[in-house]
């Protein structure tokens, strides 16, 4: 079983910076899809940044695209997303997930639905 935890979250000025990690356990990853998400009060959960396990490859949701960077670190088997220039808008639990069926990075992981296991969230406040 996939065990995700999550930390890093926090309370941070507006044009600040945050690094969230993601520890996985549970099983050997190979080449699964690994992403990140957030809620906002009030808001759907939506798709952050992605990225292949095997390869590296990533891809981000527009909104944050060039404040955002998601990394892996094999060995340590943790998932990061570097958060800079942080807006009041990031505010929201931030989860990371796994699609264990993904071969390659694809629009569809972009999509909640694909993804089999998630952590239990971390907490971003960005104050203006």
């Amino acid at each position: 079983q996939v065990q995700l935890v999550e930390s890093g979250g926090g309370l941070v000025q507006a044009g600040g910076s945050l690094r969230l990690s993601c520890a996985a356990s549970g099983r050997t990853f190979n080449n699964e899809i690994m992403g990140w998400f957030r809620r906002a009060p009030g808001k759907e959960r939506e798709f952050v940044a992605a990225i292949d396990w095997r390869f590296g490859d990533s891809y981000y949701a527009d909104v944050v695209k060039g404040r955002f960077t998601v990394s892996r670190d094999k060995a340590e088997i943790t998932l990061y997303l570097q958060m800079n220039m942080l807006k009041p808008e990031d505010t929201a639990v931030y989860y990371c997930a796994v699609d264990q069926k993904a071969k390659f990075l694809t629009s569809r992981s972009g999509l909640e639905a694909e993804y089999d296991y998630w952590g239990q969230g971390t907490q971003v406040t960005v104050s203006s």
